[in-house]
């Protein structure tokens, strides 16, 4: 994800708050934090008792635990030796305003004196160890539009043929004529080509039958292999798979790595579909070859010829089911669908394997070959610092966030388009994104045009979306659509805190109810809210932890966190109420002391 470098002021009266509340941390702090030194308070009228919190203290750990101890109410006043250690300040607190996952088992006294004093609130705010959500997401799919992908349409042909012209040595042969070593008709210099029919009408794609010298680049052979297998599992019935033979389960299981999101429990089962009189004798019988296996025989081995023979077979028996023969009687028009692209009017949702594909083939032929360029034209350690949040990570905050087709899902600083995209084609909303780099903008604006094309092929639709080229803290078009905005996404990893300001100024126009999903916080899930900082703009947010597991992010192998932070201005109005009537009592106490 990409951020803008420059920003606007935030709002002056909470600026100003802001810089008295750091004043009066400093000069007379009246909550401090429970982890915060604290001073001796030289106030007669109240005595507070330090604890004294040692490394080596053996009965009260410093990590959370699920109850208070009770026998800490009641120690009297402690040494603080040698170095000096770090003092508690005493809180009182109502026992049911934090939750027990928040509760500690540090000792604690009382003051001793009974004048009441404001108390720190805690919002809803916790961690999440939750495993990801597999509801699938429900939206219409199927498109009634052919799926001929008009001008611009970048085929494999066409990516590799570049790549061929910028170094002779990208590619190399694949595949070669066993039974003739002297055949040179799969070298680069003639290279071989074959198309695959994908579902819709109309549509198929030519790929150039060669593979990268370097094995981490991307092979042609492999992605025409994985769409392949993606189409026949999910578009296809039992009867009509079998036409084609079963699917390697080896390959399948590196395509699908999660089998709970397969055709037959995510979505309804192709094989409701009525299977037409006219192509119904097609797969009347049992098969008379394994034409898949044949397909990854013929990889394994190499087999040029023999890979050539069944993908011509293979291409055959598709077109006669997106292509049913005509009726016999020129004036009957009941005419037989298209069966592939039929069976997307029984889905509830794209598959996963499906989408993965048209996000894959999409990425490949957009950002792929301009990684090193996109890679030269960010900034090291800067606010444009470039990161993706993956696939895996990016359907768990869809799921979490409740995102649907009628939401409106927003990417400050969407970079080359990833989140926005896939918004939309996992979950059918509206999405729009703002990015202030030329290079990741352009990549962005060029997937946008590839992936409506590729969905067409593949015979669904995707929700709308967005691109906007431009600093984000000056748009009119992002402070016009914040206001609408069901959730906002913002890879702020490495922002500096100056930009955090400013973007946490914006929040202030978001509704209730909308979400903020960050990769660092906005509000400490830690902190309570205290009539010192009740002002803060980000007080009006329930926060939640979660976390992500390993292959979740482009710039690290490790899990990690991100934030959810749903905004509640009702929750926050009862605390500040809370906090108000709290301190009005400690005034008329004070009052009536004097």
């Amino acid at each position: 994800m990409v951020a803008s470098t420059s920003y606007a002021k935030p709002i002056i009266t909470t600026r100003r708050a802001w810089k008295l509340q750091q004043q009066e941390d400093v000069q007379s702090p009246i909550f401090p934090e429970a982890d915060s030194a604290a001073t001796t308070p030289s106030s007669s009228d109240t005595v507070v008792v330090s604890v004294v919190r040692t490394r080596k203290e053996p009965h009260h750990p410093s990590g959370p635990s699920t109850k208070p101890s009770k026998k800490s109410r009641s120690p009297p006043p402690v040494h603080v030796p040698k170095p000096q250690p770090q003092l508690l300040r005493v809180k009182k607190r109502e026992p049911s305003s934090l939750p027990p996952s928040r509760q500690t088992s540090r000792p604690r006294t009382l003051a001793s004196s009974p004048e009441p004093e404001p108390e720190p609130i805690a919002r809803s705010r916790s961690v999440s160890t939750f495993a990801p959500v597999d509801t699938p997401i429900s939206r219409p799919c199927a498109i009634e539009e052919d799926g001929k992908p008009g001008p611009g349409f970048l085929s494999n042909e066409d990516v590799v043929w570049r790549l061929m012209e910028n170094d002779r040595n990208y590619y190399k042969g694949f595949f070669k004529n066993l039974d003739d070593p002297s055949d040179k008709s799969f070298e680069p210099e003639s290279y071989p080509v074959m198309d695959l029919e994908f579902p819709n009408n109309h549509a198929s794609e030519r790929y150039i039958l060669l593979a990268p010298r370097d094995p981490d680049h991307y092979h042609p052979v492999f992605c025409l292999e994985a769409s392949l297998y993606v189409i026949i599992e999910n578009y296809l019935t039992p009867p009509q798979q079998s036409l084609f033979g079963a699917i390697p389960a080896a390959t399948l299981s590196h395509i699908t790595q999660d089998q709970s999101s397969s055709p037959s429990s995510a979505v309804s089962s192709p094989s409701g579909i009525e299977l037409s009189s006219s192509t119904s004798s097609l797969y009347s019988g049992p098969p008379k070859a394994n034409y898949l296996r044949q397909v990854q025989r013929a990889i394994h081995r190499q087999d040029g010829p023999l890979f050539m023979r069944t993908m011509n077979i293979i291409n055959s028996l598709l077109r006669s089911l997106k292509y049913p023969p005509l009726p016999a009687d020129p004036f009957d028009d009941d005419l037989a669908p298209n069966e592939l692209k039929a069976a997307v009017c029984n889905w509830k949702n794209v598959p996963k394997d499906v989408r993965g594909r048209v996000y894959e083939e999409t990425y490949q032929r957009c950002v792929g070959p301009n990684a090193m360029r996109l890679e030269k034209s960010y900034k090291v350690w800067s606010n444009e610092v470039y990161g993706e949040l993956l696939p895996p990570l990016l359907s768990d905050i869809f799921k979490v966030t409740g995102l649907g087709p009628n939401s409106l899902f927003m990417d400050l600083g969407s970079g080359v388009g990833n989140a926005v995209l896939q918004a939309s084609l996992v979950t059918g909303c509206t999405s729009y994104g703002v990015e202030i780099g030329k290079m990741p903008a352009e990549l962005a604006r060029a997937q946008l045009e590839q992936m409506k094309k590729r969905c067409r092929m593949w015979g669904f639709n995707m929700g709308k979306v967005e691109l906007e080229e431009g600093d984000m803290l000056r748009s009119e078009r992002m402070t016009e659509m914040i206001k609408k905005a069901d959730v906002v996404l913002i890879n702020n990893k490495v922002f500096a805190q100056t930009l955090n300001e400013a973007i946490r100024a914006s929040f202030l126009d978001l509704k209730e109810g909308a979400i903020v999903v960050s990769l660092a916080t906005f509000w400490d899930t830690n902190k309570n809210i205290t009539e010192r900082n009740v002002n803060d703009m980000s007080a009006i947010f329930n926060v939640t932890e979660r976390h992500y597991r390993s292959g979740s992010v482009s710039w690290g192998n490790g899990g990690g966190q991100y934030y959810i932070h749903r905004v509640d201005r009702e929750g926050y109005r009862k605390i500040q109420e809370r906090i108000e009537s709290s301190s009005a009592r400690a005034g008329r106490y004070r009052g009536s002391a004097r």
